[in-house]
């Protein structure tokens, strides 16, 4: 799998994958994100080990919680490979190759139904 640039310490990542689901869950929840939740995809897929996954109730709040996510990633060396749809901020895509986080405003996410194509994924709690 695809790991993106990490800062590094004595040689080893500061935050694996997981952790960095994780994180990018959290700093949506900060931002009063809803319905967040982690799917694991590691053995389902061979484009990312883990969809984010997330609404928020205006483009306003969409984007800013892609952008305190982009923000705080970028401050810990963490790249961004692909950003799409933050100008109109109904679905924004970011990313980071090993994890893949979706920001939909609730109406997108509804429609879409994103998690149901993947309900076999093992859901990761954002308390790990």
């Amino acid at each position: 799998m695809f790991y993106t640039l990490l800062k590094k310490k004595g040689g080893r990542p500061l935050l694996n994958t997981k952790k960095k689901a994780i994180e990018a869950a959290k700093i949506a929840n900060s931002k009063k994100a809803k319905d967040t939740l982690i799917l694991e995809l590691k053995n389902l897929s061979t484009f990312t080990d883990y969809f984010v996954i997330c609404s928020g109730e205006s483009s306003i709040q969409v984007k800013t919680i892609a952008e305190a996510i982009e923000e705080k990633f970028s401050k810990n060396k963490i790249f961004l490979l692909g950003r799409e749809g933050l100008s109109s901020a109904r679905w924004v895509l970011l990313d980071y190759g090993d994890v893949v986080i979706h920001i939909f405003n609730e109406e997108s996410r509804a429609y879409y139904e994103l998690e149901k194509f993947w309900l076999d994924a093992p859901r990761i709690s954002i308390k790990d």
